[in-house]
């Protein structure tokens, strides 16, 4: 039904039945726009998600979950997903058609720095990975924002985005202050992010960066919720994943990028 509707709506569309099909024939020739149900005869929906959002060149493509699936933790998880939007069965075929044209709209028109933490994304990243290879110095870790799924479902996500919103400002401050090298930070995906630096400045930028965030995230909790200990077991804290350079290096940008990807937890 959708193949036919969408095709007499001038779009080009590619069906596949089997989520590792889909999944191939994204990397293979990517489309600008995935309508994905949940229960497949392979692998789920959410993991075709993951694995798309995961490879470099699929990881930008705008993801609508069409499904009847309802429960709110399945909407969560896909929305943790970087799902641009999750309609459940049954839906207004209308209000679908409106959402693709606007998720194509906003994917035409990404801006260059994220709007929640203004941390630099997309292209300006690309072009930091690009510098930063030609530098035989440079050194990378992917920084993850440990148990952020678990306060998200708790808090909501207006909290979480004021979480990321004072992470991105201690870590703008701390690389705002003097260094011997050129440091950078940016996004891979909405809460796991790329640092560069120098291999010999690298660990103490990290040490200095969990110094500053880790007490701060004490503050985004409810006095309720922190006497009862319900985060004791999930407290919110900062990851550092160092990227182990191949010998050699890596030949293009793409392939640093994807190994970085790899990382983000």
């Amino acid at each position: 039904m959708l193949n036919a509707y969408f095709r007499v709506q001038g779009y080009e569309v590619l069906t596949v039945n089997w989520g590792e099909d889909g999944v191939r024939a994204c990397q293979n020739q990517p489309p600008n726009l995935v309508i994905l149900d949940i229960r497949l005869p392979d692998i789920d929906g959410f993991e075709v998600a993951r694995r798309l959002r995961n490879h470099r060149k699929t990881a930008q493509i705008p993801i609508i979950f069409v499904t009847e699936k309802r429960e709110r933790q399945d909407r969560l998880q896909g929305l943790q997903l970087q799902a641009d939007d999750y309609i459940t069965k049954p839906f207004d075929i209308r209000e679908l058609l409106l959402v693709v044209r606007n998720s194509l709209a906003r994917a035409r028109n990404q801006p260059l720095s994220n709007a929640i933490t203004g941390l630099p994304d997309g292209v300006l990243v690309d072009e930091a990975l690009a510098a930063a290879l030609v530098r035989p110095d440079s050194a990378f870790t992917v920084t993850t924002i440990q148990n952020l799924s678990k306060f998200r479902e708790v808090y909501g996500f207006v909290a979480t985005d004021d979480l990321l919103r004072a992470f991105s400002l201690i870590c703008h401050d701390v690389l705002s202050e003097p260094a011997p090298v050129e440091q950078f930070m940016g996004h891979l995906r909405p809460d796991s992010f790329v640092l560069i630096s120098s291999s010999k400045n690298l660990p103490v930028l990290k040490d200095h960066l969990r110094k500053k965030l880790e007490p701060s995230f004490e503050f985004f909790y409810s006095d309720q919720h922190r006497e009862s200990g319900l985060f004791a077991e999930h407290l919110l804290g900062v990851s550092f994943d160092d990227l182990q350079l191949p010998l050699g290096g890596f030949k293009t940008m793409d392939e640093l990028k994807n190994e970085l990807m790899r990382l983000c937890r």
